[in-house]
């Protein structure tokens, strides 16, 4: 194993190097991915485009929820490089914060007018995107360590383990709605039996809650969680316009082709995660040529792997689709290019995001994404109800162009600060 610091005391666990962290990450990622984008193809087989469309309506709709509430705090410990908060405050403030979001959840079915199985469906999502919030705190303890692996196993345990409680209770029951139930029980069993088994080794894992620190830690968090919010958001307006304007038929065959732009956010997901401590730690010394090579890499690869993404849809698209679902998806290889073009510029959009995290950039996010939400609603209000998929997925990138260069502005001021400091630094000595 790649270790970063040999010849530690027992019972300390040393760091894993940024290549075996980006390794595990990635395979962790793999594994998870493609689970979940093996329930949508499973749905799209052997259910229906509606079966699919209401299952990514629950998505949609919880979501949004449970990034706000989530405070992005996985980040936040991941990068809190001077120790200003313990696991015990992150932990407490998750726990309330997931009790809050069950309940607006549940406000939501019941003033939104949804019944039955689309009722269930949200409610269960819900519950399993809540277990899923608490693994997700134990997960920046993990990150914070540089211990990848131990949340790699936890991704590649749940994936498969939740893709065959979906298929195994939608084949007895033919309800959605109780897959997702089995989804939950999943996590909720690794959570318990293995994410905070590890957890132990690190920190206590009590949770605090002393009220000076939970009010200071979610001031410091909130405007992420709002920011996190708006980009999930930024993610479903669309599907929500096509679910009204279009119907669940057809936002099954825009979840389907989006999911795809997944792939390569598996990528994103693994190196930036990876990164992020270093990335902090650089910002931290004021370590400015260390900070600004790591994040331009980054982005390079970044469009790279999304001017693969364009080539493969452009060449293969229609090969693609049908081998993936079935002939009436491959129908749709323009809004499936469409998006392939919008994943390209979310990746870069993605690492630079990264980049403002580590350097504390949180409250001037909001601004940018509120914009960047402003922009995908209108787009969205003028384009779907003409445009269909393809109008959903062209308002998909107008908003990532906006998020792009609002991105390349923030992390450009980052990076003046640091060469002031320095130079202030200087000039005192």
């Amino acid at each position: 194993m790649d270790y970063v610091g040999r010849n530690l005391p027992p019972g300390i666990w040393p760091a894993l190097s940024l290549r075996a962290n980006f390794l595990w990450t990635f395979a962790g990622n793999v594994v998870y991915a493609a689970s979940q984008w093996g329930i949508l193809v499973l749905l799209a087989k052997v259910g229906s485009p509606t079966m699919v469309g209401r299952f990514a309506l629950g998505l949609a709709i919880t979501a949004p929820v449970l990034m706000l509430t989530n405070l992005q705090l996985r980040a936040i410990q991941a990068t809190d490089a001077k120790d200003e908060y313990g696991f015990g405050d992150y932990l407490g403030l998750r726990l309330l914060t997931s009790v809050l979001a069950m309940g607006v959840i549940a406000g939501i079915v019941v003033f939104g007018g949804y019944r039955d199985e689309t009722a269930l469906m949200i409610l269960f999502i819900g519950l399993a995107k809540g277990f899923e919030s608490v693994s997700d705190a134990a997960y920046g303890l993990m990150q914070k360590h540089e211990r990848m692996d131990w949340i790699a196993v936890s991704m590649m345990i749940k994936g498969p383990l939740s893709l065959g409680a979906l298929f195994g209770l939608v084949w007895t029951t033919q309800s959605v709605a109780y897959g997702a139930l089995g989804i939950a029980f999943v996590w909720l069993v690794v959570l318990i039996f293995y994410d905070l088994r590890n957890t132990r080794r690190l920190a206590s894992i009590l949770p605090r809650f002393n009220r000076r620190f939970l009010l200071r830690l979610t001031q410091l968090s909130l405007p992420l969680g709002a920011v996190m919010m708006l980009v999930s958001l930024s993610s479903n307006i669309p599907r929500y316009f096509l679910e009204r304007v279009w119907g669940e038929q057809e936002l099954g065959y825009f979840a389907a082709l989006a999911y795809l732009m997944l792939v390569g956010n598996t990528v994103v997901g693994a190196l930036g995660q990876s990164a992020s401590p270093r990335l902090a730690k650089s910002y931290a010394r004021q370590d400015r040529p260390a900070f600004l090579h790591l994040l331009l890499r980054l982005a390079a690869i970044g469009a790279i792997l999304g001017g693969l993404g364009l080539t493969l849809a452009l060449a293969f698209g229609q090969e693609i689709l049908t081998l993936l679902y079935r002939p009436d998806y491959a129908e749709r290889v323009p809004v499936f290019i469409w998006l392939m073009l919008v994943s390209a510029v979310s990746y870069v959009a993605s690492f630079l995001g990264y980049g403002m995290t580590a350097a504390r950039y949180f409250r001037v996010q909001l601004p940018l994404f509120t914009l960047v939400t402003g922009v995908l609603t209108a787009a969205c209000a003028v384009l779907i109800p003409s445009g269909g998929l393809l109008g959903a997925a062209q308002a998909m990138g107008i908003a990532a162009v906006v998020q792009l260069l609002g991105s390349v502005a923030i992390n450009g001021f980052a990076v003046r600060a640091l060469s002031r400091a320095t130079t202030l630094e200087v000039s005192v000595q």
